[in-house]
């Protein structure tokens, strides 16, 4: 499959690396065709990608994934191009961190708005679903390095997007079907976005960022 990456940083070559290592085509994007970032991941895949623009990544996908800082990400994909976008699946992974005064970090946009829904209002005829936004990139991977049960949760307004990504994300990276919670429209980006307070937190208390959380039903 032609993937595209939007993002050079440490989700995108974290992805990206495992989907060539998955054998499939990989094309990164960043705000310059020839960047650093870019160049310094093409040669730690072997050469065995390709990098170019933002625009030039997005046209060559058949599915997207935004790993982009949240902060950039609507300039991002702006730059990606409406019509390198259209009817094509956007997994929007960023997270709208403002870590301006340290960390913990805050959200610039929550509680009545998200990331996730500004994308999908500015590129509606982009099949946006929010995923992979509550773990760390090495889980997002490798969720067997966590033992035991534990979710990823989605969400997006196109149910047949939702259904692919979910495959995607059992076939890529080895999530269990069971373990991907849909959490309904696009609007529930609002809520695993603000997962990230107690994400960060979290971390500081544990000391690692590789654990995540398991949804358990009572009766």
């Amino acid at each position: 499959m032609k993937i595209a990456i939007l993002g050079t940083g440490m989700v995108g070559n974290t992805i990206g690396t495992k989907l060539v290592q998955l054998g499939h085509q990989v094309k990164m994007g960043s705000r310059t065709a020839t960047s650093d970032a870019g160049q310094q991941w093409l040669r730690s895949v072997g050469g065995a990608a390709q990098i170019g623009t933002f625009a030039d990544a997005a046209a060559f996908g058949d599915i997207v994934i935004d790993c982009t800082n949240g902060a950039n990400a609507l300039a991002a994909l702006r730059a990606a191009g409406v019509e390198n976008l259209r009817g094509k699946i956007l997994m929007q992974v960023g997270n709208p961190l403002d870590t301006s005064r340290g960390m913990p970090p805050t959200l610039t946009i929550c509680n009545t708005d998200s990331l996730g829904e500004q994308v999908q209002r500015e590129f509606p005829d982009v099949r946006v679903v929010k995923a992979l936004n509550t773990v760390n990139c090495d889980i997002m991977i490798a969720p067997s390095r966590v033992p035991g049960d534990h979710d990823l949760f989605i969400c997006g307004d196109d149910a047949a997007a939702k259904r692919e990504v979910t495959d995607r994300l059992c076939e890529w990276f080895g999530w269990q079907p069971a373990n991907i919670v849909d959490l309904g429209d696009i609007t529930n980006a609002r809520g695993t976005e603000m997962f990230l307070a107690l994400w960060v937190r979290l971390w500081g208390v544990l000391g690692t960022p590789h654990f995540n959380i398991h949804v358990v039903r009572g009766t």
